[in-house]
């Protein structure tokens, strides 16, 4: 079992709270799903519950963590930076769990994983895994660890489809508990039991949470059933009270016009009316105190507003069509694939998936080059380490303007809150923000460039599920081309006309 007892964490630099009085039991048997909008505070509360060290440079906390004589294994959403430098081996090598394996059980492993056996023993370094890879050797090492409780932040991030469903089967049948932090909604659904949803609502000056003991499907349904009534109820108690108002209003203005009117040759009648006006003001504060007591409006922290706006691609024209005898990894001679083949015309939504390290982004970045050079369309790149092109030394607002025109910068501005960026964040450098704030930040920068094509890898890896249909209408409604990489199957299936699988025989259809 593990236990929070009264937590509130609050940030040191904008004194934002991000939880108040978060209390929390899980059992053995419990799959947490924690969700929330970008930048809500999902991985900081992970990184508390596994150890309230990790967030104090930046967090005050207090509160109790009731973990006995458990283990629990944490996985960063991004591979340390103490670790990128390593080989695959000695990665493995610190942990000491890897030597009591034999190298069958290893074997068995890393064929779970869909690596090779001699993955472990390799002299590759770390950084230049893809991005599931890195993935599949950070759980690998931390379920050699023998942990109890399993602390996952984004595991479904850059994973492969077939790891996907390795993982939902793994995380379905853990006896123990799971907490777990990802976007993909496919996921949520087929697993978690338990919902723990943060939320900032008025424009993020005051937190929320919610523990809901159900499937993510019903307790989204039930809250939205929920909001509907507690609306309507609103709706109604202010129609009252309009009618009530109304009343009193007649009221009031008739006994207040009759005692102008009265003289002094009736004294009787003016005493009467006195008497009257004192009913009057008593109705009127017994209709204060209903209105206290009124039904609110539900407060939902309401999904992003955003839309990419282009010319559009004529359905005839051809966006690219490339041809690759072979598809090689910099610096490397040995093909990734032979015989690429890939056609767009007018604004087709393509999407490239593929096992890892099968040279998904490689691709994708050969198609980048090919494209720079077009004057006829203007493509857009969104890569999936968005420091690779982002200055996360500028702040959102210079990011995506460094005219310094007055007019454009309150246009930025007005953008950017449309995205639930507060002010602050708005005047923090880039480098400051969560995962998800990146991914619309460079959302609206590809937005206000004009661009007719986008070029994206896993372009949904950060949204949260709330976020989500958002983002996959909008790149649905795009009017341009969008070629992707993404294991998203809710992207896949919603937003995608033609998807290709990458081999080491080319492109295939799927």
């Amino acid at each position: 079992m593990i236990q929070v007892k009264n937590l509130n964490i609050q940030h040191r630099k904008d004194l934002r709270v991000i939880l108040e009085n978060f209390s929390l039991v899980l059992n053995d048997g419990d799959k947490a799903a924690i969700i929330g909008e970008e930048g809500n505070g999902k991985s900081t509360l992970m990184k508390w519950m596994y150890d309230p060290e990790m967030i104090s440079s930046y967090c005050e906390a207090s509160g109790e963590r009731v973990m006995q004589g458990i283990k629990a294994g944490y996985l960063p959403q991004e591979l340390p930076a103490a670790d990128r430098e390593k080989s695959i081996y000695e990665y493995f090598m610190e942990e000491p769990g890897f030597f009591d394996q034999t190298p069958k059980e290893l074997n068995r492993m890393a064929g779970q994983f869909g690596l090779s056996g001699d993955f472990f023993y390799r002299d590759q370094c770390m950084k230049t895994l893809s991005g599931g890879e890195k993935v599949k050797a950070q759980m690998i090492r931390l379920l050699l660890s023998g942990p109890d409780i399993l602390l996952f932040d984004e595991p479904s991030n850059d994973i492969d489809l077939e790891t996907l469903e390795w993982l939902e089967n793994f995380i379905s049948g853990w006896e123990r508990i799971v907490v777990y932090i990802s976007h993909d909604e496919t996921l949520i659904e087929r697993t978690a039991n338990v919902i723990i949803h943060i939320e900032q609502i008025r424009r993020k000056t005051q937190s929320r949470y919610t523990v809901a003991r159900m499937p993510y499907r019903q307790y989204m349904a039930q809250r939205s059933d929920q909001f509907e009534k507690q609306e309507r109820m609103a709706v109604s108690d202010r129609r009252e009270k309009k009618k009530r108002e109304e009343k009193y209003n007649r009221i009031y203005q008739s006994v207040e016009h009759a005692q102008n009117v009265i003289t002094r040759q009736n004294p009787s009648k003016a005493r009467l009316l006195k008497k009257k006006m004192h009913a009057v003001k008593s109705m009127g504060r017994r209709f204060e105190r209903e209105d206290a007591s009124m039904t609110q409006m539900p407060e939902e922290e309401s999904a992003i507003y955003f839309e990419i706006g282009a010319e559009g691609i004529p359905a005839g024209k051809t966006v690219m069509d490339v041809s690759l005898e072979k598809l090689c990894a910099p610096g490397q001679e040995d093909a990734l694939a032979e015989q690429i083949r890939l056609y767009v015309r007018g604004p087709e939504k393509v999407c490239i998936t593929g096992t890892n390290g099968a040279g998904k982004t490689t691709l994708l970045r050969t198609i980048v080059h090919e494209l720079s050079g077009r004057t006829d369309i203007r493509a857009e790149y969104m890569p999936q380490n968005y420091d690779d092109l982002l200055d996360t030394s500028l702040t959102p607002v210079d990011v995506l303007d460094q005219s310094g025109d007055r007019q454009q910068r309150t246009r930025i501005r007005t953008y950017l809150g449309a995205l639930k960026f507060t002010t602050d964040e708005m005047e923090h450098p880039a480098r400051e923000l969560s995962g998800g704030q990146k991914a619309k930040l460079f959302l609206l920068k590809m937005s206000l460039s004009g661009a007719s094509v986008l070029l994206l890898d896993e372009p949904t890896r950060n949204f949260s599920p709330l976020s989500g249909p958002v983002i996959r209408r909008m790149l649905k409604e795009f009017p341009g081309a969008v070629i992707s990489i993404s294991h998203d199957r809710k992207y896949i299936e919603e937003v995608c006309d033609k998807v290709y699988r990458l081999t080491r025989n080319g492109l295939e259809e799927q």
